[in-house]
């Protein structure tokens, strides 16, 4: 008996050895990794665009009557504040550092921002002026979080406004003027890239102005035959634009 069971326990073991090193032989098994997770593509806000922007600009004047018939004096006639419609379109470029966006832009805009007041030394004449076209040329700087761009601006700003004297009673016009002015502008805006290639976004624009002298010739107020005035505006634009960026990703 107990050679058999010596025999038995032989038999186990060499079968227990055998296993061991047939499992020995086999291959390891392959060690699989996750795939990277590729990092997210960073928007471009490099290159040429050309849009069109809309929306509402108000405009604060002051104006002195400062001669009538050539002969000086000051004579204050007021500030005003009124509004109206914007609309027109820019083009520009920019340049991408990381997360800094670098800009120059030319924009120029329809306007009908018209101001009117009653004359403080005379109630029969109504001063008229109206804000009928804006250029804006600017150079921006602007930090970008991907599709979202904050940036600054400022430059030289360029209006055409025509002045007019009108009889406060009828609506007559009495006088006429047409000027080409240039003053300064700073802004401040915010835009979108909800695509490769289109942006949405809202700026606020502050133009401000030197004073100017305008002299008006009046016959028909004899026996005043001319008015001299100084006057002063600034502008507040609020626009929305939508752009088209050039190149993409």
């Amino acid at each position: 008996m107990k050679k058999v069971s010596l025999l038995a326990t032989a038999a186990v073991m060499s079968v227990a050895l055998t296993g061991i090193a047939k499992a020995a032989d086999l291959p390891q098994r392959p060690v699989y990794k996750a795939a990277p997770i590729p990092a997210p593509m960073m928007y471009n806000w490099s290159g040429f665009y050309l849009g069109a922007n809309g929306g509402y600009g108000w405009s604060n004047q002051c104006v002195d009557l400062t001669a009538i018939n050539g002969i000086g004096g000051v004579f204050a006639e007021g500030c005003n504040s009124k509004g109206g419609g914007i609309v027109g379109g820019q083009f520009g470029y920019r340049w991408q550092a990381g997360q800094w966006v670098y800009g120059l832009e030319a924009q120029g805009d329809w306007a009908n921002i018209r101001n009117t007041r009653i004359s403080a030394q005379d109630p029969a004449r109504t001063y008229k002026s109206t804000l009928a076209g804006l250029g804006l040329f600017t150079a921006q700087l602007g930090y970008a979080v991907n599709e979202a761009l904050f940036y600054v601006k400022g430059g030289g700003a360029v209006g055409s406004q025509d002045f007019a004297i009108l009889d406060s009673v009828t609506g007559t016009g009495i006088a006429f003027a047409s000027r080409t002015r240039w003053g300064g502008v700073v802004g401040v805006g915010f835009e979108y890239g909800f695509s490769p290639n289109w942006t949405a976004g809202i700026e606020y624009d502050y133009l401000w102005r030197v004073n100017e002298s305008n002299t008006f010739s009046t016959p028909s107020l004899a026996p005043i035959a001319s008015i001299t005035t100084n006057t002063k505006t600034d502008a507040n634009l609020l626009s929305v634009c939508l752009n088209y960026k050039f190149g993409g990703y």
